[in-house]
């Protein structure tokens, strides 16, 4: 599988759990109340797979490979990509700061969770397409099959040494949970 596939299939996981995020911003709103355990899994869920492995994958490896081939990085979709990642950090962030107070019952920080699961989940929704569509494509033609492989194998060492064993599994695992609700 090429390592474009690879992140393809994570961004379908990915979408899954985005899903979760809108639906329990619509709960949120429709209660004013913040289930805590529910977005500490969604925080926990974006924090790790969506970032520290799949971003990881594309910041560390692809777009590394993609410059080493002449792709430029500045002022092209390669940095438009990497402030996404940045955004999206940001409005992680502000989620896994306000959900204490916001289940606590504090109005603002129930504002700041809602608002910023959905700004993350539009920013990323938009995100996944430009990476699909036009990135991803941009990368298998200027990547040869030597650089294809060896991104595999960079990945694999990502989800074994940096993730660790069977961490990848239990945040497939954990998408489904969030996505049947």
């Amino acid at each position: 599988m090429k390592p474009t596939e690879t992140l393809k299939h994570e961004h379908q996981v990915i979408l899954m759990v985005l899903d979760a995020a809108q639906r329990e911003a619509r709960s949120i709103e429709a209660t004013g109340k913040v289930n805590a355990e529910r977005v500490g899994k969604l925080v926990e869920f974006f924090q790790n797979f969506a970032d520290r492995c799949h971003h990881s994958k594309e910041e560390d490896q692809l777009f590394v490979r993609m410059e080493q081939r002449g792709f430029p990085v500045e002022g092209g979709p390669i940095s438009v990509m990497l402030l996404e990642h940045d955004e999206g950090r940001r409005h992680v962030a502000a989620v896994a700061k306000a959900v204490s107070a916001a289940a606590a019952g504090n109005g603002a920080a129930v504002a700041t969770v809602r608002q910023n699961l959905l700004a993350y989940a539009e920013l990323l929704r938009r995100h996944i397409e430009k990476e699909d569509n036009i990135l991803y494509p941009m990368a298998d033609q200027i990547l040869t099959a030597k650089d294809q492989q060896e991104l595999a194998e960079a990945f694999e060492r990502i989800e074994a040494e940096e993730m660790g064993e069977g961490v990848h599994e239990k945040y497939h695992q954990l998408a489904h949970e969030l996505a049947e609700g």
